[in-house]
């Protein structure tokens, strides 16, 4: 045996090998993580109805292991007629974007499954979107009566249109070279028995008696409505729609309406109802036994005389424990309200909206829809079923109306509900101080879509709520893409224009007013108890306390300030603007002060330097009263009707 042989030092060596093997194992496998990235959808689902509002997903990308790259994220699987906007999304790592799926008019019902696909170099991870499509089948419309032969302009419903854009572009006789104080002026005043508060109506060329007349319309709050002689001013026949010993209503301690309470909305005319052509007006009235009623009636426009089935009462009910609830109804009463958003006449179907004496309560939002030719109620839509508040007032604007037959307005301080659905719409579904779109699709008021301000809540309880102002629908634009963009403007008492996408308004989000348009700060200089007017591509605001402004829209953009104002200023409540042109030239903007006396104002719409008022002339000669705080004045066939207190001022070429 050798002597330096040592097992004890063989097996210390074994040992020190396995540790150091063991040691070199564990390092190679557990390597530094590899920085990825994860990608999530919400909601998961989503449900469209075919030609409905588009209904936002939120898309987001998170990190981990320190992955500070961009992800791109693809779309697939959508089923036939749904689209994505946008189709294709660029993620910044803890930055969520959104993508609007909507469904086109005519696509099929369908469940289909999206995957988004996010790449971010040769790292790829999905999440997907359960898309579920109701179709809308409408019955094809009857068809129309033929037309009778009419020469002429017809102004028949709230400022000109049902988009409410205030514009007669059929103007030939009032230029501004011939609106002078020397050469255009008042020529007389229609005498009423009461306030006019609606927007006076304009027929062309209407047989009454064997004879043709241009007429004019004004309906007062002593429920009377008139209709003269445009050229003569003689009363052609004048028709009470009071019942047998009624009164009007008082003003209810409210000073908005005062000191009574008859016809106060703007009506609407239909030239081929009944036997001669209709005017509709809601009235309000008192009976004998202390009972309110609120009536739609259907008027003959030739005799005043009320056609058959005419009046009906107004009434109605609806699912809710809100305000003035019974047995799981909210319950409409007529002595609470007024109806003074103007009338809007859209695919045979009356509608109208309801506003409350001031904040008096208990009440609701009320929008409802009368067939024109029966007179009954076809549908009923509550937009704060289960709260309180939130009615429709506008200042008296129309409630705008698209192509596509949905119904847009802006809903007055009341009940939101902050939490939403997976849909994004409000759990209780209640809609105070909303932009509200409502489509009107077989037959049925249902809440389209929606833009609610971030701060809705404190704006409601401050009562600084959106519903002082009126919606325009404006004319389909186009960017330098070539995208075209379907919008909506409004604006309210918190002093900010609000432009909307029609096909995906924004809703909720109580983080902020990301997914809007359009948010305007401090393009307008006080409230809007209006509504604006549109011309050539232009928006015009006059805000209480402000001057008249023209918005200009370039690249399918509303600009965020004025590129030209009037020289004065308009107390409140502002003013709502109407618009004259031949076409696209010759334009001119006609606008109303509340002031004592009244001043009519007309200004070169591209300019807005003024071209006449009606303080100008000597010895008071176009003066026509005291104003009258929400009226809109009526341009027509050479002609300005103004509403006051006590008549309808007419003002034209001076002979």
């Amino acid at each position: 045996m050798r002597r330096d042989w040592h097992p004890e030092k063989y097996c210390i060596w074994i040992v020190l090998i396995a540790v150091w093997t063991v040691g070199c194992s564990s390092v190679t496998q557990n390597p530094a993580a590899t920085a990825d990235f994860t990608i999530t959808a919400n909601p998961t689902t989503a449900g469209l109805t075919a030609g409905g509002g588009a209904q936002p997903v939120t898309v987001t990308a998170m990190g981990a292991s320190g992955f500070s790259g961009t992800v791109t994220v693809s779309l697939a699987g959508a089923p036939a007629g749904v689209t994505a906007s946008p189709a294709t999304l660029t993620l910044t790592v803890g930055t969520p974007q959104q993508v609007s799926f909507s469904a086109a008019a005519g696509a099929a019902a369908a469940n289909a499954t999206v995957v988004l696909t996010g790449t971010s170099g040769a790292k790829t991870h999905t999440a997907s979107v359960a898309i579920t499509v109701t179709a809308v089948v409408t019955p094809p419309a009857p068809p129309s009566p033929p037309a009778p032969a009419v020469s002429g302009v017809d102004i028949t419903t709230y400022h000109v249109d049902v988009a409410r854009t205030g514009l007669n572009p059929s103007e030939t006789t009032l230029t501004p070279t011939t609106v002078t104080s020397a050469t255009f002026g008042l020529l007389r005043t229609l005498p009423v028995d009461g306030k006019v508060d609606g927007e006076p109506l304009y027929l062309s060329n209407l047989t009454i008696g064997g004879v043709s007349h241009n007429v004019t319309y004004a309906v007062t709050e002593n429920d009377s409505v008139y209709a003269f002689d445009a050229d003569t001013g003689t009363q052609l026949w004048k028709t009470s729609v009071l019942g047998t010993s009624e009164t009007t209503s008082g003003d209810h301690g409210c000073s908005q309406i005062t000191p009574q309470i008859g016809i106060t909305s703007t009506p609407v005319i239909d030239r081929k109802a009944g036997p001669n052509g209709t005017i509709f007006v809601v009235g309000m009235s008192l009976d004998p036994s202390g009972n309110y009623h609120q009536r739609l009636h259907a008027l003959d426009i030739t005799t005043g005389a009320e056609l058959s089935g005419s009046p009906t009462e107004i009434s109605a009910s609806y699912p809710g424990t809100g305000a003035n609830s019974s047995a799981g109804n909210v319950v409409f009463d007529p002595g609470q309200y007024a109806e003074r958003a103007g009338l809007l006449l859209l695919n045979g179907t009356i509608y109208m909206g309801w506003t409350s004496h001031c904040d008096a309560g208990p009440y609701t939002g009320w929008l409802m829809a009368y067939s024109e030719s029966t007179l009954a109620q076809t549908s009923v839509l509550n937009l704060t079923p289960n709260g309180s508040e939130g009615s429709i007032w506008m200042a008296g604007a129309g409630l705008a109306a698209d192509a596509s037959g949905n119904i847009y307005f802006l809903d007055a301080n009341g009940t939101f509900d902050t939490t939403l659905n997976a849909s994004g719409f409000p759990t209780s579904s209640d809609f105070g101080n909303a932009f509200v779109k409502v489509s009107t699709a077989s037959s049925s008021l249902t809440v389209a879509d929606y833009f609610e301000t971030s701060n809705t809540v404190s704006e409601s309880t401050n009562d600084e709520d959106l519903g002082s102002g009126g919606a325009l629908v404006l004319p389909d634009l186009q960017d330098t893409a070539g995208t075209v963009h379907h919008l909506a403007v409004g604006a309210g008492k918190d002093s900010k224009i609000y432009v909307v996408n029609r096909d995906s308004m924004g809703k909720f989000n109580s983080a902020g007013d990301t997914a809007i348009y359009q948010e305007i700060s401090g393009g307008i200089g006080g409230s809007v108890y209006s509504m604006p007017a549109y011309f050539n591509s232009t928006v015009y605001y006059g805000a209480v306390t402000d001057t008249l402004k023209a918005f200009p829209i370039t690249n399918a953009m509303l600009a965020t300030a004025a590129t030209v104002h009037s020289a004065n200023t308009f107390q409140y409540p502002g003013t709502t603007p109407s618009v004259s042109a031949n076409g696209t030239t010759n334009g001119i903007v006609w606008a109303v002060e509340n002031a004592s006396p009244a001043v009519l104002h007309a200004y070169d719409a591209t300019t807005l330097a003024e071209l006449y008022n009606s303080n100008q002339a000597a010895s008071a000669r176009d003066q026509f009263g005291s104003g009258n705080k929400f009226i809109t004045p009526t341009i027509v066939n050479g002609k300005v009707f103004v509403g006051s207190p006590s008549g309808v001022a007419e003002f034209g070429i001076l002979p």
